[in-house]
């Protein structure tokens, strides 16, 4: 299947910029360990004249300026810019000439490599100065002022935007970040969702304003306005590339903030995508900008900025610790959404094919790249070697392929470092002992690609790096127990607290489990359904605050209270100078 993937600059003010400095990222599919690319052909009609997609121009008019030279490719990487009618047309960011053609040849072919723009502290700078004024203009009226009905016009255009072009943005998702096709589309089915959602409470804030508050005073009124909290700098992972963008983008749009969303690096192509839908429906430039690019030259000087009021981050616990260091210098606040190595408890009178299924979805949904994924298994010992050999044979029957084959569930991980992190936590697990009792390594049939199989590893102690640090891969380290006390005891033994889940026919046990785990998700008889209608966030070091629901609409929105005093009396505290 093949797919052209957009070129694009950054999204600064409503408007397509180049980066100042000019740099830019390329864009590697997963599961080939290449460049996208696309091969073209230019027809050659004379020695200076070429047929390019439907029109004839002249050799003269392409413009190449040399970029870099691939350490081990014998050719260039050439940034080419189309020129012709007096019109220039960016047909793609780059280009390497594949092949040394002679004169009379009637062809030149061509290899166009497909890259992301990578903005620097300048570009932060203008993208700041651009949403503040989106913020500013016309005295706030066009958005921060405006009414929640006015807001949620756009949310709703966005999502019918976003659901018309399901089947594409589905697609770049998969190549670009090594999703399942089908997995990426269920995304982009929340993404559009999601807005919508987000419409609703925006719409629904109009009634709230001037709340009342009951005083004890009837000589003072009371009420509360919920306004946007201002510019927000909002950084997100590359596991939801276009999904996780979505739960922080459309609740600060519906407050009324102005954002800067910095995706990953590893997989931006849908957020760009998003710029361009904001386009289309006519978002009032510099409401929402997209930087793309690298976390210390974009993400850093865009979470220390001064005039940037809320940073919302989901990501590592290390580069959430370094943000909240960075807004702490300024008071600034936070929402962090951070790692996880939540458990999942399976009881002995479980029905042990279900059980097996929520098991292996909740650790190799995403190929195992979720920040909540339930991946301790906790499985009491009556049932312990039944249920481990159920969970090979699941195991074994998942499919492993390109993304976008059919039937496929499980993907490459998304990077070269990505994969060489998770075959060393695989190494070091048989190194203190533990074993491997099914995958560890690269799939047989997949020459090419950061692929790994899914693995599962018994004989594991709580001392060990598998227990109690986060992989992010497609791995399940297990322990069995033997009491309810035991196994949360187990669960809790963590730095984190982001999702825990319990499988048990048992719903008295389950309500106890649940109220003793300390996480901020638990799923009952189930692992990982998330909806936008319910908090999402964790405990510990898995972060604070919360997502999606009313919750996240409330991160965007500062609270003002406002006191009139009512009374025709005066208040009489001092004694008047006109009565001395």
């Amino acid at each position: 299947m093949s797919i052209a993937i957009p070129c694009r600059q950054l999204f600064i003010d409503g408007e397509w910029r180049e980066p100042v400095k000019n740099k830019r990222i390329p864009v590697i599919n997963p599961s080939t360990e290449q460049i996208i690319g696309l091969s073209l052909s230019l027809s050659k009609i004379d020695t200076d004249v070429y047929l390019f997609d439907s029109f004839i121009i002249r050799r003269s008019k392409l413009h190449f300026s040399h970029v870099s030279r691939f350490q081990s490719d014998p050719y260039f990487i050439w940034l080419v810019v189309i020129s012709f009618a007096d019109k220039t047309m960016v047909y793609s960011s780059s280009l390497r000439h594949v092949d040394e053609k002679t004169e009379e040849n009637n062809w030149e072919d061509f290899l166009f490599l497909w890259d992301i723009p990578a903005a620097t502290v300048e570009d932060v700078e203008i993208a700041v100065d651009a949403a503040r004024r989106a913020l500013a203009r016309n005295k706030g009226r066009d958005w921060a002022s405006a009414s929640g009905a006015h807001r949620a016009k756009y949310l709703r255009a966005i999502a019918a935007k976003i659901t018309l072009r399901k089947s594409e943005l589905a697609k770049l998702e998969a190549i670009d970040c090594g999703k399942p096709l089908d997995e990426a589309a269920w995304d982009i089915d929340d993404v559009a969702g999601c807005f919508e959602y987000y419409a609703d409470l925006a719409e629904g804030l109009d009634a709230k304003q001037k709340a009342p508050v009951s005083l004890p005073m009837e000589t003072f009124k009371c009420h509360v306005l919920k306004e946007p909290i201002g510019v927000v700098g909002l950084i997100t992972p590359w596991n939801y590339p276009l999904l996780m963008a979505t739960w922080k983008v459309a609740p600060a749009l519906a407050a009324g903030c102005a954002a800067i969303l910095k995706p990953s690096e590893l997989a931006s192509v849908t957020c760009l995508e998003l710029a361009e839908v904001c386009k289309e429906v006519g978002l009032p430039p510099g409401v929402l900008n997209i930087l793309t690019g690298l976390g210390p030259e974009a993400g850093a000087p865009l979470a220390s900025h001064p005039h940037v009021d809320k940073i919302a981050f989901t990501g590592s616990t290390a580069t959430g610790s370094k943000i909240m260091s960075a807004a702490a210098q300024i008071v600034k606040p936070v929402t962090l959404e951070l790692g996880g190595k939540s458990p999942i408890l399976v009881f002995e009178d479980v029905d042990l094919d279900k059980a097996a299924e929520w098991t292996i979805f909740g650790v190799f949904w995403t190929n195992g790249q979720i920040c909540s994924a339930t991946s301790r298994l906790l499985v009491q010992e009556s049932i312990a070697t039944e249920f481990l050999d159920r969970l090979v044979k699941w195991c074994k029957n998942i499919k492993i392929s390109d993304p976008m084959e059919e039937g496929c569930r499980l993907g490459p991980v998304v990077s070269a470092g990505q994969h060489e992190k998770v075959m060393k936590f695989i190494s070091t697990a048989k190194s203190e002992g533990a074993t491997i009792l099914c995958g560890g390594a690269r799939p047989r049939h997949l020459k090419k690609g950061y692929f790994v199989e899914p693995t599962i590893i018994t004989d594991v102690t709580t001392s060990m790096q598998i227990w109690r640090e986060e992989v992010f891969g497609p791995v399940l380290c297990v322990k069995t127990f033997s009491t309810e006390d035991e196994a949360i005891e187990l669960a809790n033994d963590t730095h984190y607290g982001l999702g825990a889940a319990v499988i048990s026919k048992d719903l008295d046990r389950c309500e106890r489990v649940t109220k003793a785990l300390q996480a901020g998700i638990v799923w009952v008889n189930c692992s990982q359904p998330c909806f936008s209608q319910a908090p999402w966030g964790g405990n510990k070091r898995s972060g604070f605050g919360r997502e999606l629901g009313e919750w996240g609409l409330e991160n965007y929105l500062s609270v003002k209270q406002v006191t009139q005093y009512i009374s025709d009396d005066p208040w009489g505290w001092y004694q008047s100078p006109s009565k001395l």
